[in-house]
């Protein structure tokens, strides 16, 4: 799955090139970024609330979510930043979801895609991100160290992705200083938040983001406590009836 995204996400750079030089311009030309790395390390545990439509392991969640109006639910319920998916063909999402998004929040916001090429890391600065993902699985290790420097230049913070330990070492060779620790196994899709709690005292970075798996103040909690900084939420919100309420409970349950 994770090469067929790849393969899509590779035409998309093509249709990118072209403009490249255009989002550079547009890129230097943005104000300073909102601080997604130092809002994740504020006190207590802190949400990361992601916009999503659907995935490849969840299906269709919610193909007629408006992007706006979730943020401004999930800032609502004191989430730290939002984290929007941008991957069309997988995940439903587009640049657009992003800057809509950014009109509508006073909170950082993380471009969420399979970055891997720096015209994608200058389009989401013109577009209005303040971090970017990069995911360890989908790139070679001097590419990784490429990509995160780009986005350090253009001013961007960078949240580097781990699913396995060693994938966890490649992040700490790179100097990664915003790590997370995906709890979804990558072959199976299943979620087991014993790899989160299993890897975090490897994590050099200083800022630690325990990702997918959490859909309750149980899980949450247990986050916490293994150390984590932040945790990534999209399922769960998106599917909530009232996603405001649930963010303020995830927080207050890292607090305790």
């Amino acid at each position: 799955m994770l090469e067929e995204i790849l393969r899509a996400t590779r035409i998309r750079v093509g249709l990118l090139e072209p403009r490249r030089r255009e989002f550079e311009e547009r890129a230097a030309a943005m104000p300073p970024s909102r601080g997604f790395e130092a809002g994740l390390n504020a006190s207590g545990l802190q949400i990361i609330a992601e916009i999503k439509r659907r995935s490849p392991s969840a299906g269709d969640i919610s193909m007629h979510l408006d992007p706006a109006g979730q943020a401004s639910r999930y800032e609502s319920g004191g989430a730290a930043a939002i984290s929007v998916l941008t991957e069309p063909d997988f995940f439903g999402g587009s640049i657009d979801d992003l800057e809509a998004v950014r009109a509508a929040v006073t909170i950082p916001i993380l471009r969420k895609d399979f970055v891997i090429d720096e015209v994608q890391i200058h389009e989401a600065r013109s577009a209005g991100a303040d971090a970017v993902l990069l995911i360890v699985a989908a790139l070679e290790e001097a590419r990784l160290a490429d990509l995160l420097a780009a986005g350090r230049n253009v001013g961007l913070d960078v949240l580097v992705e781990a699913h396995t330990g060693a994938e966890l070492e490649v992040a700490n060779r790179c100097g990664a200083r915003i790590v997370g620790i995906n709890n979804r196994d990558l072959h199976t899709f299943e979620t087991d938040l014993a790899t989160a709690e299993r890897l975090a005292p490897d994590v050099r970075g200083s800022t630690k983001v325990a990702e997918s798996g959490v859909s309750s103040p149980i899980g949450a909690a247990r986050m916490a406590v293994a150390g984590y900084d932040a945790i990534l939420v999209g399922e769960a919100l998106v599917r909530s009836d009232d996603p405001a309420a649930l963010v303020a409970a995830l927080r207050q349950a890292g607090h305790q």
